[in-house]
């Protein structure tokens, strides 16, 4: 950030002053925890139309599971969680040799060697239809039938096409190519042009950083000023609370309502579809599409306490107009322990083909005109570098996401995305955003910056919208264009009127809905009054525009730029031996990264504790004796040292939070761990060691893990994680995780102040320790 104000300063011209966040894994969202694969496969020349498995035969003497997952990946372009994975080729050569190999195989070889089999693998494949003259093609031949042929043509084949198939598919296809299918294949959602060839929709992301449903509607006026937010209106919530969940989705139906829109938009509230089930018991009527993360296998979905089973019977209860909203993503399955041996690609197939089962379900028995909406959004760059790191990866993995959801016959759209840890700048998403976009995807996310005020990652803005529509000659769903038009927005020649970018305005003829009996400048003047509280909590809204209606105001977008800045400034900050030193009996400890920047692009060396270390620990471990501590606080630079390093924003935390811990009755150990590159699961790690072979396996034990977040905000702000298990957990490595921890974030000077987060930090770990004690006894 420009040394020009102070933070502080800054924050407040920003209108992020008290912004707080409460919402697990927010300073190493999706840190991963994964073994090391070997080295990268070196695939040799293939003799002449020698196809995958003959190649296997002739150097492997059978078939080789490990050395086809490690062919079928190195044809990928290269991505570095492939290369994690141990999948990604050695070179340009074993590339184009993997894809020789993968072109002469024919359709009906690859349907018949699984890369890996479960239950989701055989509800895809009972979902796909039989072709057995298409089986006999090979993927080359393949290929060349789906960039020749008609869009008739090729849907006329994609139920009999596997999501496998459609994988390897994709891998031979060149950008060129990619687009040129995206441009002939359409899904669109029924009696709608969402998804149509032409037509570019959004999901309005109305985030706020305290579930505040005021900061929330006055986003979805935001980007009804610029004539953006046609398809759903979609917060993440920071709550999985039902009773706020509800509360949420009430507003944001009241919202569509009041307008008359119903049967043209959905409102939607991200939680996991167990609680949104619950929030429409609450308020029955009133949540729109039910919304899943869903993964590539049976046990990567359990992380997101998803099965089949669970799906198939909220898709049964789900009638009327509003189906099913997915996200998806390269990646999320191996950052999550899944990976199960196979690429990306595969992975990010298997979850359209999981999608196209569910609405298979929903559709059975209806009309084309009475089946649910059901749409995809991949959100691709979410996770980090250790899945992609470049913009031109980040291109890839889009256009490959975006043919594979048309070819399994779904409505697609993207999250062009990226963290703040990628080498991905704000410009950069520009530059991506016009490579993709020649592909026609069914939509993009919509927030009034690029930055999300929650979820501190990248995105893509309402004025890009604006942007594309113009440059690419896209339009939005018809029945949307004509409210535009009908609350003045949008003239009768199409173009912007003078209220474009005006939310006040947007808000004023939403008052006139409801019969507001006030005049226009009374509205108007609470309008601006609210804009302001809204901002003041750390959420911008956009307004007006600068020289070209596509252009953010030169004002929000100089202080954007100043706050990317600034996390780079964060991500990059170092914790100096002198601050290590300066914390009361302070143990310093490092993982297994080696320097800052393998920590930041290899975060699962973040994660293990050295050799030192453990030996530390093992040592400290010994002078407890009998009496070892209730508690262990443990501290890491995370992804933002400075977050620690500000004046009066970790020493105060840790005063306050031990004198109340003390006042419980807890007993702490006397000294503080401080982790130099360390991420949340280094603190499971140190507790694996600390408690794991103490006597009593029912004993609670517990850690308060304290550590910079994933930087953005503005805030310098860190997070506590907290933690209490019995001792035969402690006992298991990788039993103790995120599921059982609850975490305290956004804490600052600036935001949630450190000695209020630490008393309600010490509330939580009181409550957490006597509900596992609790537990343990009656287990006993």
């Amino acid at each position: 950030m420009i040394d020009k104000i102070s933070r502080k300063e800054f924050l407040t011209t920003m209108g992020l002053l008290g912004s707080s966040v409460f919402l697990l894994q927010a300073c190493d969202f999706n840190s991963t925890q994964k073994t090391a694969a070997g080295p990268s496969p070196h695939i040799s020349p293939p003799l002449d139309s020698e196809d995958i498995f003959a190649y296997i035969q002739r150097n492997k003497g059978d078939h080789d599971l490990t050395l086809y997952r490690q062919i079928i990946g190195a044809a990928n372009e290269f991505k570095e969680g492939d290369l994690t994975l141990g999948v990604a080729a050695e070179s340009d050569q074993s590339r184009a040799n993997a894809r020789i190999l993968l072109a002469n195989t024919t359709v009906g070889d690859l349907k018949a060697h699984s890369l890996f089999t479960d239950e989701l693998y055989e509800l895809i494949e009972k979902n796909t239809a039989e072709n057995p003259e298409m089986d006999n093609w090979t993927l080359g031949e393949l290929k060349t039938y789906i960039l020749t042929k008609t869009e008739a043509d090729i849907k006329a084949i994609m139920p009999a096409l596997s999501s496998d198939v459609i994988a390897c598919l994709v891998k031979l296809m060149s950008n060129e190519e990619l687009i040129l299918v995206g441009q002939k294949v359409f899904n669109p959602i029924p009696g709608t042009q969402i998804g149509s060839k032409g037509y570019l929709s959004a999901r309005v992301q109305p985030n706020s950083p305290t579930d505040n449903p005021t900061d929330i509607l006055w986003q979805v006026f935001d980007a009804w000023a610029y004539g953006v937010g046609d398809l759903v209106l979609g917060t993440n919530p920071v709550s999985s609370d039902p009773k706020s969940v509800a509360e949420i989705e009430r507003a944001l139906y009241e919202l569509i309502t009041t307008f008359g829109l119903e049967k043209t938009i959905s409102n939607c509230v991200l939680s996991h579809i167990d609680v949104q089930a619950e929030a429409e018991k609450i308020n029955p009527g009133t949540t729109g599409i039910w919304f899943q993360s869903i993964a590539g296998t049976v046990n990567a979905n359990q992380t997101f306490d998803v099965s089949i089973a669970k799906m198939q019977t909220h898709m049964a209860s789900r009638e009327g107009r509003f189906g099913l909203y997915a996200e998806t993503g390269q990646g999320a399955d191996f950052t999550n322990g899944h990976g199960e041996g196979f690429d990306m690609v595969v992975h990010e197939s298997r979850k359209y083909g999981f999608v196209r089962a569910l609405q298979s379900q929903l559709s059975e028995g209806k009309s084309p005109e009475e089946r649910p909406w059901v749409h995809v959004n991949d959100v691709a760059g979410f996770i980090g570098p250790e899945v992609f790191k470049s913009k031109e990866q980040l291109v890839r993995c889009c256009l490959e996401d975006t043919v594979m959801g048309k070819l399994h016959g779904l409505t697609i759209g993207l999250d062009v995305c990226s963290t703040l840890h990628m080498d991905v700048s704000l410009d950069d998403l520009d530059w991506c955003i016009e490579q993709i976009m020649p592909a026609n995807p069914a939509y993009l996310m919509a927030l009034p910056t690029k930055n999300d005020p929650m979820l501190s990652y990248l995105t893509t803005g309402f004025y890009n919208h604006v942007k594309i529509r113009e440059q690419f000659g896209y339009k939005i769903n018809d029945a949307m264009w004509d409210f535009f038009k009908k609350i003045e927005i949008i003239g009768p020649d199409n173009r912007p009127t003078e209220h474009f970018g005006d939310p006040t305005w947007v808000y004023y003829q939403y008052r006139m809905a409801k019969k507001d009996l006030r005049t226009k400048e009374e509205i108007l003047a609470e309008g601006r009054k609210t804009i302001a509280e809204i901002e003041a909590r750390g959420v911008p809204i956009a307004q007006g525009f600068g020289e070209n209606v596509w252009d953010l105001n030169p004002e929000l977008d100089k202080k954007v730029h100043e706050l990317y800045e600034d996390a780079k400034l964060s991500l990059w900050a170092e914790m100096p031996t002198t601050f290590v030193q300066s914390i009361p009996a302070s143990v310093a400890l490092i993982t297994q990264s080696k320097d800052r920047k393998d920590y930041v692009y290899h975060p699962e060396t973040g994660e293990k504790l050295s050799k030192k270390t453990s030996a530390q620990l093992k040592t400290m471990r010994t002078t407890w004796a009998k009496q070892a501590p209730d508690l262990q606080l443990i501290i890491s630079d995370g992804l933002n040292a400075l977050a620690l390093t500000d004046k009066d924003h970790l020493f105060p935390f840790l005063e306050n939070l031990t004198a109340t811990l003390l006042a419980k009755g807890y007993r702490i150990a006397p000294q503080n761990l401080v982790f130099t590159h360390g991420r949340v699961r280094a603190g499971y790690a140190a507790g694996e060691e600390l408690y794991g072979s103490l006597a009593n396996a029912n004993q609670q034990k517990g850690i308060i893990h304290i550590i910079g977040e994933r930087p953005g905000s503005g805030h310098h702000a860190f997070s506590a994680y907290i933690t209490a298990a019995p001792v035969a957990l402690w006992a298991k490595k990788g039993s103790v995780d995120h599921d059982i921890t609850r975490v305290v974030s956004g804490i600052s000077d600036t935001s949630l102040l450190p000695q209020l987060a630490a008393e309600e930090v010490a509330e939580i770990f009181d409550a957490l320790f006597k509900k596992a004690d609790t537990a343990a006894k009656t287990m006993a």
